[in-house]
């Protein structure tokens, strides 16, 4: 299972996108939840709120997900990570192999 980590603008655009992505069956899973940003943005220190978007994907997937994200997140400059899990519990597995499509 890959781990897909971003921020969107607000809760909304965040459902926008992840329910963008889940009708594609291309992740098993978003999870999305507010945030504060402390951040510096043409050399001053900004402060935002936000929402993460979180999403559980496997490998195959990432590329498409992720140039899915550069084309609709609404930021100038989009963070997109990958985060890889070393081990998924063998019903999780199973649970996103029905859910993704191939």
């Amino acid at each position: 299972m890959v781990f897909i980590y971003t921020t969107c603008k607000d809760a909304e655009q965040a459902k926008d996108l992840g329910r963008r992505i889940m009708k594609a069956r291309v992740a098993a899973c978003v999870d999305i939840w507010p945030i504060e940003s402390l951040y510096f943005w043409e050399n001053e220190l900004r402060e935002d709120h936000g929402a993460v978007l979180m999403i559980k994907t496997n490998e195959p997937k990432v590329a498409e997900i992720e140039n899915f994200l550069t084309k609709n997140l609404v930021t100038t400059v989009p963070i997109i990570a990958t985060l890889n899990t070393h081990r998924l519990n063998r019903e999780g597995k199973e649970w996103m192999t029905t859910v993704i499509k191939p």
